[in-house]
């Protein structure tokens, strides 16, 4: 049994590099037509579907800050005019925060973390479900974060964006679900991407060696569990959180 994602749809924000682009590349691999979505990486966004396309895949990109909602419907109608509809969303958008001990860190930091991560699933969510809710079909899929759910020194304002991710993914799960759509959040460990590269060494050699596969994430292993969840052999999978993280936090 293999992963067939051809005839289907997926718009992955924050796509250009890191987990996004990997997600991109493993849904085309599987047959899905793409949408890169980028912020401020043209470059690496239009790379990126060059080589989709170069491997004959279908890819376009498309710019849009996944934070404003108008931009956001100009994106979406854009996907739907070249594509037909969208099937599938990867919520991944990166939104920066400080990592900062929460006594020194400020409010306004606080809020902007979850402000965007809340505008964006916000924004996106509602922009594909006016794609889905009439075909009574599609999937949801959140990029969030084990953060959310194991503390991390100086991660206050990740933490508290992804927990209220998590949050809100159970209770679309629940009201989506009579309509055909499903929703799961995806939870990576400490990954190997540009967001982590300026953590010093010892810090990526500390958590290898507290994970049972003894290694730190690559956008791959993330990329295979999203894939996976995208497909139909996920269809009875709904409203769960899935840590990818080689068996560091078990719940």
């Amino acid at each position: 049994m293999s992963i067939d994602l051809h005839d289907k749809v997926a718009l992955i924000t924050g796509s250009s590099r890191g987990i996004g682009a990997a997600c991109a590349r493993s849904l085309s691999q599987a047959g899905a037509a793409v949408a890169v979505n980028y912020y401020q990486s043209q470059a690496e966004a239009e790379s990126l579907t060059a080589e989709i396309t170069k491997r004959g895949g279908q890819a376009m990109a498309v710019r849009a800050d996944v934070r404003d909602r108008q931009e956001v419907d100009r994106m979406t109608e854009e996907i739907v005019s070249r594509f037909g509809r969208i099937d599938i969303l990867v919520n991944n958008a990166n939104i920066h925060f400080p990592m900062q001990p929460f006594i020194e860190l400020s409010w306004e930091s606080i809020e902007e973390k979850i402000t965007g991560e809340m505008k964006a699933l916000y924004n996106c969510s509602q922009a594909v479900l006016g794609d889905m809710l009439p075909r009574k079909a599609g999937k949801l899929i959140f990029v969030s974060s084990t953060l959310s759910r194991f503390p991390g020194y100086g991660f206050s304002a990740h933490a508290a964006a992804k927990a209220a991710m998590d949050s809100i993914a159970r209770v679309m799960a629940t009201e989506l679900g009579p309509h055909g759509i499903t929703v799961n959040t995806v939870g990576p460990g400490l990954t190997e991407t540009d967001a982590t590269a300026g953590l010093p060494p010892e810090i990526k050699e500390q958590v290898a060696a507290i994970t049972p596969l003894k290694r730190i994430g690559r956008p791959d292993d993330i990329a295979g569990v999203v894939t996976f969840l995208a497909s139909s052999l996920a269809d009875y999978l709904t409203g769960q959180y899935i840590p990818v993280c080689g068996g560091a936090f078990m719940n």
